[in-house]
């Protein structure tokens, strides 16, 4: 689930100026308002209703996958298996966060959304021909909370109960405090069926699975290569939230080892789309002649999504970490202004945030409303949290980073670590100040590497150390490393995923994603109070309460981030007008068959 886990990040940003309403028998569900489709709608503003069906595109990815399922923690499961497997509901992504039926037919919750009734498409049904029933529905949530990979027993922990109501009506009942979002949530989840999976639901997959998405496996080598098949007589290609989309008959992905090989590869034509993540690759390596002679396409895409937080993510289950001075003096030897101006040609900003580029951003001091929130673990919390507003510290970008070095060794000074024979030790114990930061890209050494000299100046002993993708998994899913580099998106309407993240109990799961160990009453206290905001405001005030504890945590070494997709594909496809706003819409796009053959012509 880990690719699955990694796309929640288009959700809410309206105000509470609109009431929960009671629904009955809806076609779609808003965390706040009423949704932009009405129940008539003949296909989304963003795809090309037209648009033709056929043809293929050829994807990449690095690292390597074991298995094809995606519910567990055990093996490396491939990519792109969301749309293999159909849910309750379906996303819109030109709103922030409405969900429109999809295996479902209508949706029904009273006015607090204590429960949630789903009425079952009678047409649904699986890759095998059988039909979706109830008793799949109840069967999924119940395994995936009990089998499934621990993020599972997090973001459905308020899930009470699914009981059958008719032979085509599942309710969901609530428990906990009020959740507006969790009808929202169950309607996300993936029906798995009963007849296929109960006998290998724990199993390392290495088989074509059942599903009843718009694309079944076709085939695959493992670790290598697997292709999707559009699905011809797919039950919901007529639905008004499929139409325009789900348009190439094949989804090819390869697998690389090695991102320079794989970057000659594109150049070579031996797959048509990239997304660059690459700041350096982006401004020198896009210079060939296809894209000189407009056979590739290089495009930066503006998109509205929040970018959350990357950064060098430390781990606090080690005892050199456990003090939050320690951490905050880690931060004054990173010098992003000069990483972004020779490394990455100042494409970036630097990531203030845990919710950066969102108004759940803590900003200023914090405002009535989160002190209300934090006073009540006043003497368990820094007073930087009262007091001060966050800032990263500053270098001009020359590679000279004295001023904030000096600061650094004060701190730790302060701590108790002092300077013997070069080495940064603990005074009292002895104990040397050196950790490794694990990495799973080669690219991200010419990052760790000046940090790791940075720290050396003032007496940290810092490795860097590179694993394959299997290997960095296992250690990341075990808490098996001191310092890693994490991308920990966030959505413009948190909730469960929060507990998954930070909460007291998840620090203690394998498989969690609270990579830093953060363990506290306050943060578990914080994180209920954004599950049951009552509003907008409540839901604001909670996160930046949230934000400003994470950050004087110093759990991180922020990185930085940009809000844009950079993308490069050979002019084989056609594309929409609107563009959403929420997604890169690949998923709408269609094979041109005129551009291919005109393509073929020229490089022939």
């Amino acid at each position: 689930m880990k690719i699955f886990l990694s796309f929640y990040i288009f959700f809410l940003f309206f105000s509470n100026s609109f009431a929960i309403e009671k629904l009955e028998n809806a076609h779609a569900i808003s965390m706040h308002g009423i949704p932009k489709y009405n129940a008539d709608f003949k296909h989304f503003n963003y795809v090309n209703f037209d648009a033709p069906k056929g043809g293929s595109i050829k994807l990449h990815q690095i690292g390597s996958f074991d298995t094809l399922n995606n519910f567990i923690l055990k093996g490396s499961p491939v990519v792109n298996l969301s749309q293999v497997h159909d849910s309750l509901l379906i996303q819109s992504f030109d709103e922030p966060f409405t969900m429109y039926g999809l295996v479902a037919e209508s949706i029904s919750v009273p006015e607090d959304r204590s429960w949630v009734i789903f009425k079952i498409r009678k047409e649904a049904k699986f890759h095998d021909g059988n039909p979706i029933r109830v008793e799949d529905v109840i069967w999924t949530l119940n395994t995936l909370k009990e089998k499934g990979h621990p993020f599972f027993k997090f973001y459905y922990g308020n899930v009470k109960t699914a009981e059958k109501i008719s032979d085509n009506e599942v309710k969901f009942i609530f428990q906990g405090e009020r959740n507006l979002e969790l009808p929202l949530i169950i309607g996300q989840m993936k029906i798995l069926s009963k007849k296929y999976w109960e006998d290998k639901f724990e199993d390392i997959l290495l088989e074509n699975p059942v599903g009843s998405g718009p694309y079944r496996v076709k085939n695959f080598k493992a670790g290598r290569t697997i292709e999707f098949e559009r699905v011809d007589d797919y039950w919901g290609k007529n639905l008004s939230v499929n139409k325009g989309r789900f348009n190439f008959q094949k989804v090819i992905i390869e697998y690389f080892r090695d991102a320079t090989v794989a970057l000659e590869a594109f150049k070579s034509g031996d797959y048509d789309f990239r997304q660059e993540n690459q700041a350096k690759r982006w401004a020198n390596a896009y210079n060939f002649n296809a894209i000189e002679n407009g056979h590739v396409k290089k495009e930066s895409v503006k998109h509205e999504i929040p970018t959350g937080m990357q950064g060098f993510f430390i781990n606090t289950r080690k005892e050199i970490f456990k003090d939050r001075v320690v951490r905050k003096a880690l931060n004054y030897a990173f010098d992003f202004e000069w990483t972004n101006k020779i490394l990455f040609f100042d494409q970036y900003k630097r990531t203030s945030s845990f919710f950066s580029n969102s108004d759940l951003a803590s900003s200023d001091l914090p405002s009535k409303e989160e002190l209300e929130l934090l006073d009540s673990f006043k003497n368990q919390l820094p007073n930087e949290i009262f007091n001060t507003i966050y800032e990263n510290p500053i270098n001009n970008g020359s590679g000279d980073v004295r001023k904030n070095l000096r600061i650094a060794d004060k701190l730790l000074y302060d701590a108790g670590w002092i300077i013997k024979d070069g080495k940064r030790i603990n005074k009292e114990t002895g104990m040397p100040l050196k950790f490794t930061i694990l990495l799973v890209s080669p690219e991200f050494e010419r990052i760790a590497l000046p940090y790791a000299r940075n720290l050396k100046k003032i007496g940290i002993e810092a490795k860097v150390r590179t694993v394959d993708s299997a290997q960095y998994e296992r250690r990341l899913e075990s808490f098996s490393f001191d310092m890693t580099v994490i991308s920990l998106g966030q959505s413009l309407s948190p909730g469960n995923e929060q507990r998954d993240f930070w909460n007291s109990t998840s620090a203690t799961i394998n498989g969690s994603r609270n990579y830093s160990g953060v363990s506290s009453p306050a943060v578990d206290f914080l994180i209920d109070k954004i599950i049951a905001a009552k509003n907008r405001e409540d839901l604001i005030s909670a996160t930046k309460a949230l934000d400003r504890f994470l950050l004087f945590g110093y759990y991180v070494v922020p990185h930085w981030h940009i809000q844009n997709f950079r993308i490069a594909y050979w002019d084989k496809f056609g594309q929409p007008k609107i563009k959403p706003k929420y997604d890169l819409g690949i998923d709408t796009w269609w094979y041109d068959s005129k551009r291919v053959k005109l393509l073929e012509t020229v490089i022939k």
